[in-house]
């Protein structure tokens, strides 16, 4: 692990677990130090989420030191040692997906191959021979992302993944159970059944209850694409398996040297490195997002649906591995221990070892536990 090459000037929220406690605290990061900032104020990363200002509350609260960062990175998944957990809390854990169009492309073709990475790459030829790079710059739900829809259908490629893709209405699903996402250095979960499966390098926006976007991390929202291709409908089963969520390694907080505009511009490097000696390296640019990342929120959250402890939201991706890792047109897939590396300059680097989700801890500390921990604490 490292020190998640976090820059110098950001203010940052995470969390760790704490052996001492035998729960979580709530940290930031001061001068390459981990500090404690678990106050009875705020006890939660939700709690400080929902202030009018989480930045300089970060900035100015009192706290104790726990370590250096490069020591407690080494820690991950240590029990007996304090280690980095996934920097949300009580936040719902909510994705949205194909809001990029080359990821579109890439869902349509899952769908039309039905899971089967050999028939993927003539249809995703066909595709292409019929779009052409026409959707690079379209604007969801414009007339012109109508008339794309309208060729692809013509030509007998409809598609459910068109209509939110390119259509007024963005997909947003449930990604992971409150508490359930893992952390800088956690094992990632693939499910068993699954054997076409991929990483999906993403930023994560941390909204409060009123839809206020507050910061920003990293994520994995781990890919099953044979299961998800098979049909739409298993999308709850290719997404939401144990450890099969990461979010980190910290969220860094809005102030004036971090704003949305910055998560706008941000461009993802992504890079996968094998036990077998294999590499590959991705990268994803929100330049080239379909849908701004504020309409996604306005679009999750409102007066059609409250979050009352806020929500973490994956904004989607534009990376989608095409490049064959073994059989010649059967694509990418996971091999277990593969070890997976999501960066970009503005928030660090989260990086995860690939198992499968019968093999990665379990989970077992619920909100029922976190709320009796806190109890036990005097903090609630």
């Amino acid at each position: 692990m490292t020190d998640f090459n976090l820059p110098a000037d950001g203010i940052f929220i995470g969390r760790i677990w704490s052996p001492e406690v035998g729960g979580p605290s709530v940290v930031t990061i001061r001068d390459g130090m981990v500090v404690d900032i678990t106050s009875k104020q705020a006890p939660t990363v939700r709690d400080i989420c929902e202030m009018e200002d989480p930045a300089g509350y970060v900035r100015d609260a009192a706290g104790t030191v726990v370590g250096s960062l490069s020591e407690i990175t080494c820690n991950a998944g240590d029990m007996s040692k304090p280690h980095f957990l996934a920097p949300c809390d009580l936040q719902a854990v909510k994705a949205c997906g194909v809001t990029f169009a080359s990821s579109m492309v890439e869902r349509v073709i899952e769908e039309q191959a039905a899971g089967d990475p050999k028939k993927a790459l003539d249809i995703r030829a066909r595709v292409g021979d019929i779009i052409g790079g026409s959707l690079r710059n379209i604007k969801a739900g414009s007339p012109e992302a109508a008339k794309v829809k309208a060729a692809l259908i013509a030509e007998g490629l409809w598609s459910q993944y068109l209509e939110v893709g390119i259509g007024p209405d963005a997909e947003v699903f449930s990604k992971a159970q409150v508490l359930s996402s893992v952390g800088p250095g956690a094992e990632v979960g693939l499910h068993p059944i699954s054997r076409w499966n991929n990483p999906e390098p993403e930023i994560v926006l941390a909204v409060s209850s009123k839809g206020r976007i507050v910061g920003a991390s990293l994520g994995n929202d781990v890919n099953l694409r044979d299961v998800e291709g098979r049909s739409a409908l298993l999308l709850g089963k290719a997404k939401d398996n144990n450890a099969s969520c990461s979010i980190g390694p910290v969220i860094r907080l809005f102030d004036d040297g971090f704003t949305l505009d910055d998560v706008r511009q941000a461009e993802l490097d992504l890079s996968v490195t094998g036990e077998d000696g294999y590499v590959l390296n991705g990268h994803s640019s929100m330049k080239e997002i379909s849908r701004d990342p504020a309409d996604l929120v306005a679009q999750t959250l409102g007066r059609h649906h409250q979050y009352p402890d806020g929500l973490v939201l994956f904004l989607g991706t534009l990376f989608a591995p095409t490049q064959d890792r073994d059989t010649p047109g059967e694509g990418f897939t996971h091999k277990i221990g593969d070890v997976v590396t999501i960066a970009t300059p503005a928030l660090g680097s989260l990086t995860n070892t690939v198992r499968l989700s019968t093999e990665c801890p379990e989970w077992t500390f619920g909100v029922a536990s976190f709320m009796r921990n806190l109890a036990a604490r005097n903090l609630i």
